[in-house]
């Protein structure tokens, strides 16, 4: 692995890395393999899945968002004189990240900044990113080539407000469809396991990197709309049920919420930039059915990616070091797979690993 390189040179194009989805009935099977290939995932989970996935015809709606996502960034930098060229390439399916650089790299690109669409630190939300530059420039011999991963931002003043707004305009729809109830304001992110949650973050900070994330983002959110009660719940756990995932669940709370007599719900998924199957699928039917069922009124709030300032949040990092600038110690930042910090975001082990 390359490390940070301190060069200040400036930057010559841009790779937008995502997760990916698959587009067609049949690739939903061979990505959901890519997906959990080596997490112990059991066949009969992975087929529960890919019916979520053939209930939308086999597409994810990822692919389309990012690329209206890259079409609304080219605009932005170029209304601020940024003739940046932008790559797209994925994790788990097509484009796949390593044929995106070998394409840079053939189009003579040599210092490429990364934005991942992840605003969130973790092994899946940051350190695989890094992986996943460096496992891509693994056939590229030159030491000429730099990719930097832009850093963690769900801290940045932007995310907030994009993410207010989002909340903002699903509380107006609410109360008009809904008038005289008062919703419970939901925040939810995806789950992961907590043993991967308390090795997050440096070992001097106590880890918990990820959870505490949310919790600040969702606080913050929170006090720009002046709200003083909400919650912040978890979704789409896939592991098995022996291993603790970070609680309580979307469903559960729901549950817990009408026992309580709470009339409706504002659901803000917070933790996606885009709507993922997780959201169409968790959210706006299980979720949806759910709260029908349990006779409390129900709205899921945008995530933030149609948002022009999101986008402009996005426009900002990407100027913040494309003259070669910038913190390359921010947390998350990292040149050519390197981290920020050694024990940072590592992956939980395993049992039996």
């Amino acid at each position: 692995m390359r490390q940070n390189s301190g060069n200040s040179s400036a930057f010559d194009a841009l790779l937008f890395l995502s997760f990916g989805g698959p587009e067609r009935p049949e690739d939903v099977r061979p990505f959901l393999e890519n997906v959990t290939r080596g997490r112990g995932v059991p066949p009969e989970r992975l087929d529960e899945v890919v019916q979520h996935y053939l209930h939308f015809g086999g597409v994810s709606p990822i692919n389309r968002l990012n690329l209206t996502m890259i079409d609304d960034l080219r605009a932005e930098l170029e209304r601020r004189g940024r003739n940046l060229p932008i790559y797209f390439g994925n994790r788990n399916w097509h484009p796949m990240v390593a044929d995106t650089t070998q394409r840079m790299y053939d189009d003579g690109h040599r210092r490429v900044l990364v934005f991942p669409t992840s605003a969130w630190g973790g092994y899946s939300g940051c350190r695989q990113y890094h992986e996943d530059i460096a496992g891509a420039l693994a056939h590229i011999e030159d030491p000429a080539v730099v990719l930097r991963k832009l850093p963690q931002f769900c801290a940045e003043p932007k995310f907030v407000e994009a993410a207010g707004n989002a909340l903002r305009s699903a509380l107006a729809e609410f109360a008009a469809a809904h008038p005289g109830t008062a919703p419970r304001v939901v925040f939810t992110a995806h789950s992961i396991p907590e043993s991967a949650d308390r090795s997050a973050g440096p070992a001097a900070d106590g880890g918990r990197l990820y959870s505490s994330q949310i919790t600040a983002a969702a606080q913050a959110v929170a006090r720009e709309l002046e709200l003083d009660d909400y919650d912040v719940v978890w979704q789409s756990r896939s592991g098995p049920p022996q291993i603790p995932w970070l609680e309580p669940d979307i469903c559960d709370h729901l549950r817990d919420l009408a026992a309580r007599g709470t009339a409706g719900v504002v659901v803000m998924p917070i933790g996606f930039i885009s709507d993922h199957l997780e959201v169409i699928w968790d959210l706006d039917s299980e979720a949806r059915d759910l709260a029908a069922d349990l006779g409390l009124s129900y709205l899921r709030a945008p995530t933030v990616g149609t948002d022009p300032v999101f986008v402009s949040l996005i426009a900002d990092l990407v100027e913040r070091f494309a003259d070669g600038g910038g913190d390359v110690t921010a947390m998350g930042c990292g040149d050519n797979g390197a981290l920020c910090r050694p024990d940072c975001c590592v992956p939980a082990r395993r049992p039996g690993r």
